[in-house]
């Protein structure tokens, strides 16, 4: 292995060598550790160290850095307190996940690294999103984010090149290609020669280096480092190693040929670079012992300091409390000036007057900027808010989600738009693995809103209709609102955008251009979990959400029924008080959804009075929701799957119980 010293000074040379040995010696003292059952599942860098350090180690200190799980190269050369790296692989209080999630999963603010989720592409898109705020910010830093040679085959690694290139984003993309996704080799994973050639179809500059060779990574990336803050753009970077120990040490690493082993075990980075300082006159034997000593003293004294804590004590409301980013919700009360607005109006109108209220708020969805929205809710904005603030996208939904959440991480607000509900399923992970565990597990906020046009009524078929609502409500760290009318969807909106948790918001399509009311012109806002008892009566209690509450009210004002009518509004959290009480005083309960009927929201209320409103009723709780297919596009058969026309013979039969 050649070694270019350049113009370093021995001093630098020589902590480069305890920068790699460091993660090394502790990585030795984990395996032991490993086997003797005191720390969890452990996957191995070993073999890998030069190239989280050296890129470590090439950054300034302020700028972010998102690794993987073999990357411990990069904690310790940022400087974190060993005994909080113990603690978080114990499990304890120390840590920076409070127990919550193991190793490597985590983030921190105060060092700038942003842990990954297991599923790994997120890392990528969340890179762009940090790239983005900087670039926003005016801010000359880049981003660094790590994958290895297997996570390169998901969606998220080409939307993320590609969003990147689009907007010209300051991200380094590390790829780490060690010759293996746990055992199956790289011949498997791509077809290409290397996974440099791959930036070449997104427009990007992309290199291969040699990961083993600690000062060929330091003075790369900090070449390019310092070109990319001058000049911001993407660069992919390709690092050659090999992972000397399984995928994880359980899996061992049988399925490697011994002759690739021995010839990689010539190629050790921390052997390789030490011979090198031997032969420079800069490392000698005394030394080196004085080094490793030093450095196994403070990981034994670390080590001993976290073995001390006291396992990990916590509460039910503790646990719950930290499932949701602390939210206190400002009441803004509307103003005497109304006019006449259409549900889509108010929402555009939610929009708007949050931009100006809020100016790092940035809007994302394809086709929002020129072209003004698929229903021509952004008409105007452009022109108004810059090319900034109101971003088209690529068809990348996944990545598009990430992106808003490395915003977040910056401070800035985003709203990101699903031309309709149900392409969320392309960007379905970032969603329920990403957004809504990130606070509970590492105390990072996800401010990020997702508008939600769904569901049926206007013949737009199977894949433009659903009303997905149940998907999300099941995911606790998600807020979920529904509104049925448009004084409702203004205020709620702008609550949702206030609102530091992520929250998807659900505007159903039919109701755009066909419900109107007085609507207050200026901002204002309205609680989440409160739902509104929009009719009253004695007889019955109706739970809808949604276009439901408009077909309720038209067979109970049409038929005289003595009912209540409850519009949910909020979905999660719900209001559960406003169910008990109108149940308690009607004794018989109907919840109407539109999405079919198992595995709705509707089981789960049904569930919720039954326990709690048992004794109060008269009948058994009754629900109502489309038929069990998938939705039809031709209008016959779509009316016959939604509950609209059976829900009045539903009421009586109920009502008759």
């Amino acid at each position: 292995m050649q070694f270019d010293r350049k113009n370093y000074t021995n001093e630098q040379l020589l902590d480069f060598y305890k920068a790699l040995l460091k993660p090394r010696l502790i990585e030795e003292k984990m395996l032991i550790l490993l086997r003797q059952g005191k720390i969890s599942k452990w996957f191995s860098g070993i073999g890998q160290e030069a190239i989280s350090v050296g890129v470590t180690l090439a950054l300034e200190s302020d700028e972010y850095i998102l690794p993987m799980h073999r990357n411990l190269g990069v904690f310790t050369s940022k400087n974190i307190p060993l005994y909080r790296l113990f603690s978080q692989w114990q499990g304890k209080s120390n840590g920076f996940t409070k127990g919550r999630d193991r190793s490597f999963h985590f983030g921190t603010q105060e060092y700038k690294i942003i842990g990954m989720i297991s599923h790994l592409g997120p890392q990528l898109g969340i890179a762009n999103g940090i790239a983005l705020a900087h670039l926003l910010k005016k801010e000359a830093k880049v981003t660094a984010v790590f994958s290895g040679e297997g996570g390169t085959s998901e969606g998220d690694f080409h939307e993320a090149l590609n969003v990147a290139a689009v907007w010209s984003l300051p991200v380094i993309f590390c790829i780490e290609n060690n010759g293996y996704g746990l055992s199956t080799p790289v011949n498997q994973q791509f077809k290409c020669e290397n996974i440099a050639d791959k930036g070449i179809g997104y427009g990007m500059e992309s290199y291969i280096i040699d990961g083993n060779n600690i000062l060929e990574v330091y003075s790369k990336i900090d070449e390019i480092a310092k070109s990319v803050r001058a000049n911001p753009r993407p660069i992919l970077i390709e690092f050659k190693t090999f992972r000397m120990r399984g995928h994880e040490e359980a899996s061992g690493i049988k399925y490697v040929p011994t002759d690739l082993i021995k010839q990689w075990e010539l190629q050790d980075p921390i052997e390789n670079y030490k011979s090198f300082l031997t032969v420079q006159g800069i490392l000698f034997e005394k030394n080196d012992a004085q080094i490793r000593n030093k450095i196994s003293e403070e990981i034994n004294e670390n080590w001993q300091k976290a073995n001390k804590e006291s396992p990990l004590e916590s509460s039910t409301a503790n646990e719950l409390n930290d499932v949701y980013y602390p939210h206190f919700y400002s009441e803004i009360k509307p103003s005497s000036n109304t006019s006449d607005k259409r549900f889509i109006d108010s929402i555009s109108s939610a929009l708007k007057q949050s931009m100006m209220k809020f100016d790092n708020l940035i809007l994302m969805g394809q086709d929002i900027a020129e072209y003004g929205g698929a229903f021509k809710i952004y008409e105007g904005f452009l022109a108004e808010f810059g090319e900034e603030r109101v971003r088209n996208t690529p068809i990348c939904e996944s990545s598009i989600i990430e992106a808003g959440f490395g915003l977040s991480i910056k401070g800035f607000k985003s709203v990101i738009e699903m031309q309709f509900a149900d392409f969320v399923t392309s960007g379905f992970n970032p969603v329920v693995n990403l957004l809504a565990k990130s606070n509970y597990r590492w105390g990072q906020k996800a401010d990020v809103v997702v508008r939600m046009p769904c569901g049926a009524g206007v013949g737009a078929g199977p894949f433009h209709s659903q009303t997905n609502e149940a998907w999300f409500t099941k995911t606790p760290g998600l807020k979920v609102v529904y509104p049925a009318f448009p004084y409702d969807a203004k205020g709620l909106l702008a609550t949702a955008i206030e609102d530091e948790n992520p929250v998807l918001f659900f505007e159903h399509k039919a109701l755009y251009r066909t419900i109107s009311q007085e609507v207050p012109d200026d901002y204002y806002t309205l609680p989440l979990g409160k739902a509104t008892l929009v009719y009253e009566g004695m007889e019955i209690s109706i739970i809808a959400y949604g276009a439901a509450v408009h077909w309720a009210l038209n067979d109970v004002i049409s038929n005289s029924i003595s009912a209540d009518i409850i519009d949910l509004r909020t979905l999660q959290p719900l209001d559960t008080e406003c169910i008990y009480n109108s149940v308690k005083k009607t004794g018989r309960a109907l919840i109407v959804q539109e999405d079919t009927l198992f595995g709705g929201i509707a089981s789960d209320i049904s569930a919720l009075i039954m326990e709690n409103c048992f004794t109060y009723l008269d009948a058994p709780v009754k629900r109502v929701g489309s038929i069990e297919t998938p939705i039809p596009f031709e209008k016959t058969l779509e009316s016959h799957y939604l509950p609209k026309e059976r829900l009045l013979s539903e009421i009586n039969a109920l009502l008759a119980y």
